[in-house]
């Protein structure tokens, strides 16, 4: 069965790029298109896609606030969100990864990685762009969070600091995989310990606990 993609941005322009992308991938279908944030979150409750594509500046309702409406903490069957931007090192992007989104790509992303991401977060994995994780996530590591760093109930082994880290980089389980000589499912073995020993919700949070706890620096 084809992968079910609500694709929302506000420039006509963008969504019928996208549309014809995706449409063109083996085995994903866009189902719905909106043109704000109100429009994306009724679509989303009303389609119940695989995965929401969400640009995260729209009028009336934002992408950040529409992400947390259809995958925040508090919401009981959330749906997979990923973010697309023009802005590599924008606030909102990361507010919008906090607020349950999978992923995080670029507009002039491809459309090979176009369609990993949707098949990441159709998974239940996450990916952001490589080219711009380090940038981003350090960005805004170096930002005052307000809170204390939440520290791991029980010790990090070191493969799952290997881990960790390939996450971090912006890898996904198949590179982690065949960069550490281990099967795939070991790969989601060491994932859902480290979601369970840092309380992270996706591999997401797992990557932005590594750049604020200060694991990976500028240029590593």
């Amino acid at each position: 069965m084809s992968i079910r993609v609500l694709v929302a941005d506000d420039q006509t322009i963008i969504r019928t790029g996208l549309r014809i992308m995706l449409n063109a991938q083996p085995g994903i279908e866009v189902v719905g298109e909106a043109a704000d944030g109100h429009e994306a979150v009724r679509l989303a409750r009303e389609l119940r896609p695989d995965v929401c594509l969400f640009d995260i500046r729209m009028p009336a309702l934002d992408g950040l606030e529409a992400t947390r409406l259809v995958a925040g903490p508090g919401v009981a069957d959330p749906l997979a969100v990923v973010v697309i931007t023009t802005f590599d090192l924008d606030e909102y992007v990361y507010g919008s990864l906090r607020a349950g989104a999978r992923g995080f790509l670029l507009k002039d992303t491809g459309p090979d990685l176009l369609a990993q991401a949707v098949r990441s977060a159709s998974d239940g994995e996450a990916l952001i762009a490589p080219s711009v994780t380090v940038r981003l996530l350090q960005a805004f590591a170096d930002l005052p969070a307000g809170r204390p760093v939440a520290q791991p109930v029980s010790p990090v082994t070191a493969r799952e600091e290997q881990v960790l880290l390939a996450v971090a980089r912006g890898l996904t389980n198949t590179e982690i995989a065949d960069a550490l000589h281990i099967s795939l499912s070991t790969v989601k073995t060491h994932l859902a310990s480290l979601m369970a020993k840092l309380g992270a919700r996706n591999r997401v949070e797992i990557a932005m606990w590594a750049y604020e706890t200060r694991r990976i620096l500028p240029g590593t």
